[in-house]
């Protein structure tokens, strides 16, 4: 289960209050942006090697550490205490409690020696905080300065970008609603409908506008990939094919209203199914799209009109988004590359058989990998010669279009966008 998901559960299975909610949630990520970085202030501490650590012990120093050197605001003595208490509360023995209080009391007589030592390892290479072989593919994919610095921004803390409802409110009105509430809220970059808020650390439902509807939480890369479907024709029906959480389905909604669009979802999960109807509700009370709850293998079969436009936001490995997501980084490996591969390739076949004559069909991942990327796109196409793949430039904004590379759009993560990819194909 992604760390998001097993988070959230803990906040309000112990009732956190909104402070101490944000704390874990910057403890956690925290950690797991600076993994690699944690483990050699350990390994410089500790003569123990790090794969005999109980892994409680392991963990509870990790978070001292965290704390230690990047948390000023947290004093040091309540920092090792409250590790301390973790370690006796998860019934670790003495002797272990005792050696977490000597191992981070020692990082805090050292620790101006640790923070210049930790930035390299054994070896003396730049610890980047990622896992060797995903370093090393974007290496070889993209080079070292770019592979570098897309560690550097994986390693930084995202930013929070809103998609605003524009049925119900204008970007600006919205912004200003923002502001009136002390919340900094600047327009985005490159999609027309973002509002980035830079500062705000508190709970999305808290937010001005969020029972109004006013709002989805969404990346700019994933704002735009919606666009791709255009130019919407007045009526037609368009199918999102993996609908997740809805964050596309409720922007194909929002798009619905000005041409009066028919719109179709596909969700076979029983869990992200509740939160897509939650979502949508939440957004469009009075235009919902039509679920399918049925995986898109099934939907070839349910004797449909074919639709106009159908956007497959497929399953991938998330490489791009290990920013936002830092424990997709230690749990992928490169062997999963393709399984995703697979079902992609299978996504895409469905589609085309319910797609019409002349439709549009975006395929899109959140991952930097070609051979989910490019590799499936040129896949497909060689096996459906009445495809072809268009450019995709003129159906977004033109702050966006320096993301396109051979017709298709690919931002590699930077500050204000994630790591994406979405080609745009036509059906004749």
């Amino acid at each position: 289960m992604p760390v998001k998901a097993l988070l959230g559960r803990a906040v309000e299975d112990f009732g956190l209050p909104g402070n101490e909610r944000n704390l874990a949630m910057q403890l956690v990520y925290g950690v797991l942006r600076n993994r690699q970085y944690l483990d050699r202030i350990l390994q410089l501490l500790s003569r123990t090697p790090l794969k005999k650590f109980d892994p409680i012990v392991h963990q509870a120093l990790a978070v001292g550490l965290y704390q230690l050197f990047f948390l000023e605001r947290i004093p040091a003595s309540a920092a090792v205490n409250e590790m301390v208490e973790c370690c006796k509360t998860a019934g670790i023995p003495q002797r272990l409690a005792g050696f977490v209080n000597g191992i981070l009391r020692q990082a805090i007589r050292q620790k101006d020696h640790l923070a210049e030592q930790a930035g390299q390892d054994e070896t003396g290479a730049t610890i980047v905080n990622h896992p060797d072989w995903l370093v090393a593919r974007w290496r070889k994919n993209f080079g070292e300065e770019e592979a570098l610095r897309i560690c550097r921004v994986n390693n930084q803390e995202p930013l929070l970008v809103l998609r605003t409802n524009t049925v119900k409110i204008s970007v600006e009105n919205f912004r200003q609603l923002l502001l009136a509430s002390g919340i900094v809220a600047q327009p985005g970059s490159y999609a027309e409908d973002a509002v980035v808020l830079p500062e705000f650390q508190g709970s999305i439902t808290g937010l001005p506008g969020y029972e109004e509807g006013y709002f989805q939480v969404q990346d700019e890369a994933a704002q735009l990939a919606t666009c791709l479907l255009g130019p919407f024709l007045r009526g037609a029906a368009y199918l999102d094919g993996c609908a997740g959480l809805g964050g596309k389905t409720s922007h194909l909604l929002q798009l619905a209203a000005q041409h009066e669009l028919r719109i179709h979802a596909v969700e076979p999960d029983p869990h992200r199914l509740k939160k897509l109807r939650e979502n949508v509700a939440r957004l469009f009370p009075e235009k919902l799209p039509v679920i399918h709850e049925m995986v898109l293998q099934q939907l070839v079969g349910a004797n449909l009109p074919r639709f106009d436009g159908i956007l497959i936001d497929a399953p991938c490995s998330g490489t791009g988004v290990t920013g936002r997501h830092p424990d997709i980084r230690w749990n992928r490996r490169s062997e999963d590359l393709a399984h995703y591969r697979q079902e992609q390739s299978g996504l895409l076949e469905h589609a085309a058989g319910l797609l019409a004559p002349g439709g549009i069909l975006v395929y899109a991942t959140c991952s930097l990998e070609p051979e989910e990327n490019v590799g499936v796109i040129r896949e497909f196409l060689h096996s459906h010669q009445d495809f072809s793949l268009t450019d995709s430039a003129p159906y977004l904004p033109q702050p966006a279009r320096r993301f396109i590379a051979e017709g298709c759009f690919a931002p590699r993560p930077e500050a204000g966008i994630d790591g994406f990819f979405a080609a745009r194909m036509q059906r004749r």
